[in-house]
């Protein structure tokens, strides 16, 4: 079994994924799948993991350079074909530009919902734009695309998966982060509905729900204080981050056809942050030490 390992200062183990061996080669084969905020972090790993297991891999974003580097450096490791397009997917008239490029050579078979936007701040300090930034990239940009790749698959009559990439706190709302918390709720809204509308017409919709993964630039818009990082970490039964590469390997298998009975869910991967934050005594095993415990166990009698 082929494991990668990141070690600590002192040799400590942090995580490790499991890369290859649990996937046939060809999952994938011949699959097209276009993954929007491509270039980066949780999407370039995707794109990465799709090449592996022989899709045909569309990548986009606003930054052309961006994308270049990481088609350049996905195509010399891993071969196969990975194509760019620039476009911001908050504009509909881009989107449809692009979609349309793709269609000449062939209906798409996946759509990877994953660009995002988001940093803390406090609300009462936001500008109009900054909630228009934020909702248009995640919200708007995930409508854009979904509709645009939907409306030809309906009138094509073709099977495909839409995956959504959302966050835990989706569901619960979250301070100092709201225009993605806004934004994030109606992905799981639109993923769920469409669940149900189109999964009879042969198109499935689901979505991931990552805990915190560290990203290069994004992951320091959200943990800008090493103690933030820190605290972070320690909320995590697992006391330990997710990483790009385990959320790629989630993602293979559910837009691939091993999967094909999954449909309208958001699965969670977070090292059960989520469940901790939920529970009403978590804080206990972070308060009470070993003398505590036992104290509790063996309570003196009273005389």
């Amino acid at each position: 079994m082929n494991r990668v390992f990141k070690r600590l200062p002192g040799g400590s183990i942090d995580y490790f994924a499991v890369r290859t061996s649990m996937f046939q080669t060809d999952l994938l084969k011949n699959k097209r799948c276009l993954i929007t905020g491509g270039g980066t972090g949780i999407g370039k790993a995707m794109a990465q993991r799709f090449l592996e297991l022989g899709a045909i891999v569309y990548i986009c974003g606003r930054r052309e350079q961006v994308l270049r580097q990481a088609q350049k450096e996905l195509a010399d490791q891993k071969g196969g074909q990975i194509h760019i397009f620039t476009c911001d997917v908050r504009y509909h008239d881009e989107v449809e530009a692009m979609v349309e490029k793709i269609w000449k050579e062939g209906a798409l078979d996946v759509l990877v919902n994953n660009a995002a936007g988001n940093f803390i701040a406090r609300t009462e300090d936001l500008s109009p734009h900054a909630f228009e930034a934020v909702i248009g990239i995640v919200l708007t940009g995930t409508i854009n695309l979904t509709m645009s790749c939907g409306r030809r698959w309906l009138r094509e009559g073709h099977k495909a998966t839409i995956l959504n990439i959302t966050t835990t706190y989706a569901a619960t709302g979250s301070p100092f982060v709201v225009p993605s918390a806004v934004a994030k709720a109606g992905v799981v809204a639109l993923t769920r509905s469409l669940a149900v509308e189109w999964g009879p017409r042969g198109i499935r919709s689901n979505a991931i729900a990552p805990g915190p993964i560290p990203t290069q630039g994004a992951f320091s818009r959200l943990m800008p204080i090493p103690e933030l990082e820190e605290r972070a970490r320690q909320r995590i039964p697992l006391r330990r981050f997710g990483t790009t590469e385990e959320c790629a390997n989630l993602a293979a298998y559910l837009i691939s056809d091993v999967s094909a009975y999954i449909n309208g869910d958001v699965i969670t991967m977070d090292g059960g942050e989520w469940l901790a934050g939920a529970a009403e005594f978590t804080q206990v095993g972070e308060v009470l030490s070993d003398a505590d415990w036992q104290a509790l166990r063996n309570p003196k009698k009273k005389t």
